[in-house]
């Protein structure tokens, strides 16, 4: 096991403070068990003897009193290990998502959407059986297990000895059973998890292409293979389980008759009285029920380790190569709500080569010293001033969707880029992303109401703010006449046209408040009837509210909206000149 992996599964577990009720309610519920069938082979065989009931008495609330304590502590048990072990996923997933968030878009590019859900999701949930089926069982069990033994032991050391040989040998068994049996469908069950939920997702999302070009059926096919294969493997991880639970139960039947063949000399011996021989014979089938947890932990944690690793792989250790980091000592940004002037000076920037989380073509490698690809920008030399609207332009594979992630500092760069006079590098990259931001050729709409989608810019914005954002944009007549902010805007803005949803992000923007606006081809999506007054609209909106404006098209523009028209070509400024722009 990797030590990325070794190290989620130690995050996985609780601290002793929150997992020590959980042990000690654990050692409460299998102790009662073992005792409580210790005490109901006593009375049984005492009661035979028909004592004074007076004589019987501390046994029978003994029995009564171990079979109310095995389902409280039992159900004590459960409360308080599951309520650790939520709280430590609560912890262990926002660790995932503050991993992430660095590197976030572009250094997570090459893990598929379905699979980093499912590792973000169903894999750090199963982290949660290294604390519940496997770590607290295995010390509760154990302890318990000694407990017992030693208990024999003090009654009658040849039946100790001989129930220790047959749990010792038993769960020897057992274990190696399930090693040869289930290995590697424990190792394949998450991936194969995380390959079926990130086909379905492709699928889903997919669906219209698909159907058009009648492939539907491939992908389902696939699918169905995959949910074969995942299924298979989820069956004989359960049929291994079934059989070592299996296995235990006949060495319970084993420890009885090797236990009361060790007995029987003392009972003919007078050394041991006959309620004493029945304890003998009866309590080796609850050590056995308490020693099945064993087998049971140790597939508990063959299939967590493989999850931990899935979640250790899920973001890279190390920060890919282009991908900006942290300085150490982080500049104050430039202060005011005023837009900075931007100069670039010999920027270069490219894209990271990134691995697939199994290793694959392409690894992600620490910054600095990993592959990258050619460089998309080369010595880029720009100045924006404060407010000023610039059209770049250029083809496919110019540089222009490269030169808006290095603005927003998505991407690393080489040379200078300073905003304000200051250097970009040595700010924090969040602050940077306060000042620039970015509208992106498909701007993201969560399946919410159209309130929800903007208040999250500015979570302080009131419902009439909204409707005054909105209606800079554009689109407040079409919000009321949908009933309003409550209006949904459907999955990824399945119930809105394109030029409707680049106008809710634009509308998003504003709200933040960002001085610096970057539009990533806002008219990628709206046919060329509507993209003339989305662009009219969206400039003038930006430019009454005093930001400046970096309009990337590769689409003709009507030089009018802007104040300069930037051409890029082979990652290189190829042009350059000012436009009287109309908008006042």
């Amino acid at each position: 096991m990797s030590d990325p992996a070794r190290t989620m599964l130690r995050r996985a577990i609780p601290s002793p403070r929150r997992l020590l009720p959980a042990v000690l309610f654990g050692i409460g519920s299998a102790g009662s068990s073992i005792v409580l069938l210790a005490c109901s082979a006593w009375l049984i065989a005492r009661a035979d003897e028909q004592p004074p009931v007076l004589y019987l008495s501390m046994a029978i609330v003994g029995v009564r009193a171990f079979a109310l304590g095995r389902s409280v502590f039992r159900y004590l048990e459960r409360l308080t290990g599951h309520d650790a072990s939520f709280r430590q996923l609560a912890t262990i997933r926002a660790s995932v998502f503050e991993r992430m968030l660095p590197i976030a878009p572009d250094g997570i590019t090459a893990t598929r959407r379905g699979d980093l859900l499912d590792r973000f999701v169903s894999d750090v949930d199963e982290l949660q059986n290294v604390p519940l089926r496997a770590v607290q069982p295995l010390v509760s069990a154990v302890i318990v297990l000694v407990a017992a033994v030693i208990g024999i032991g003090l009654i009658a050391p040849q039946s100790a000895l001989a129930v220790l040989v047959c749990l010792v040998v038993g769960i020897g068994a057992a274990l190696l059973v399930q090693q040869r049996a289930v290995a590697r469908a424990e190792r394949t069950t998450a991936p194969l998890r995380g390959e079926l939920q990130a086909a379905i997702v492709e699928h889903v999302q997919a669906l219209e292409v698909l159907v058009a070009f009648d492939a539907a059926g491939a992908g389902r096919r696939r699918i169905d293979e995959l949910g074969a294969r995942y299924a298979e493997a989820t069956r004989s991880r359960a049929a291994a389980t079934g059989v070592a639970a299996a296995a235990m139960s006949a060495i319970g039947g084993f420890a009885v008759a090797a236990s009361l063949a060790a007995a029987v000399p003392l009972l003919q011996s007078g050394r041991i009285d006959g309620p004493t021989f029945a304890v003998l014979c009866l309590v080796p089938l609850a050590i056995a029920e308490v020693a099945t947890a064993v087998p049971l932990a140790a597939s508990a944690l063959r299939l967590a380790r493989a999850s931990a690793a899935r979640v250790a792989g899920a973001v890279p250790d190390v920060v890919p190569a282009g991908i900006p980091v942290m300085p150490d000592s982080p500049a104050a940004p430039p202060a005011g709500d005023a837009p900075p002037t931007i100069e670039l000076r010999g920027v270069q920037a490219s894209w990271p080569v990134l691995a697939s989380p199994e290793g694959g073509r392409g690894a992600s490698t620490a910054a600095g010293t990993g592959d990258r690809r050619g460089a998309a920008l080369t010595r880029v030399d720009l100045v924006i001033a404060p407010g000023e609207r610039i059209l770049v332009r250029g083809g496919s594979g110019a540089g222009k969707t490269t030169l808006a992630h290095v603005l927003v500092r998505f991407l690393d760069y080489e040379g200078s880029y300073r905003l304000g006079g200051i250097e970009a590098s040595t700010l924090d990259p969040a602050d940077v992303r306060s000042i620039v931001g970015l509208v992106e050729q498909r701007p993201w709409l969560f399946d919410e109401d159209v309130r929800q989608n903007l208040i999250f810019a500015r979570d302080t914005a009131s419902d009439e703010q909204l409707l005054e954002v909105l209606e800079r944009v554009g689109l407040r007549e079409w919000v009321e006449e949908r009933g309003g902010l409550d209006a949904a805007v459907g999955e990824r803005g399945a119930l809105v046209s394109g030029g409707q949803a680049q106008r809710l992000a634009l509308a998003r923007a504003m709200l933040a408040g960002f001085p610096v606006l970057v539009l990533d081809e806002p008219t990628a999506s709206v046919d060329p009837a509507r993209a003339d007054a989305l662009l009219r609209d969206i400039t003038e909106a930006a430019s009454r509210a005093g930001r400046s404006v970096v309009l990337i098209s590769h689409a003709d523009v009507d030089e009018r909206l802007v104040d300069r028209v930037v051409t890029l070509e082979g990652g290189r400024v190829a042009e350059e000149h000012p436009y009287p722009s109309t908008i006042s």
